[in-house]
This record gives C-alpha cells, structure tokens and sequence, in this order.
C-alpha cells in the first residue's frame, strides 16, 4: 500500500520519529513521509508510533492507498526531496 505519514508533535520528540520513519519510508518535507509499504511495514509503523508519540499533546495523521497510482501528488514551490534520484 502507499502510505503518508505526516506528524505535528513536541520539539524534543520530532528528531526520534525522523529518524524512526527515514528507516522505512521517504521522507519528503519536515514531517513528512511516504512510501510503499506491506500490510507487515504498517502495522508494525502502526504500532510504533503510538508508543513513541505522546497521545495527549502529539497529533500523527496517516494517508493510505492501495497503490501510488491512485495518489496524484502535485508540488508547488521548491521540490524538498528528490525521492526519484535515491540509489
């Protein structure tokens, strides 16, 4: 499935999950990522970052689809990541 992750929580929390989501998936803009992940990836992603997150004060909002091709991603401005160039 293609998923995107985007998150909003506390400052001393922001680098833990950058590095903890960079490990699976792309990251494309300051706390946001995407990718193509098993229904397996998920659910541990799932999972992980419910323990990670503090429920009360951080906000993590997930995007899914079957496949990319249902998702039309349009940028405007300066393109942050170049997902298309990673070796």
């Amino acid at each position: 499935m293609y998923v995107i992750i985007v998150y909003d929580m506390g400052v001393e929390r922001v680098t833990k999950i950058c590095q903890y989501l960079r490990r699976s998936m792309d990251w494309v803009q300051n706390s946001v990522f995407e990718g193509e992940l098993t229904d397996a990836e998920f659910k541990r992603i799932q999972h992980d970052l419910k323990e990670l997150i503090e429920a009360d004060v951080d906000s993590v909002r997930i995007y899914r689809w079957r496949t990319k091709d249902q998702v039309k991603i349009e940028t405007l401005g300066v393109e942050k990541a170049d997902i298309g160039c990673i070796i």
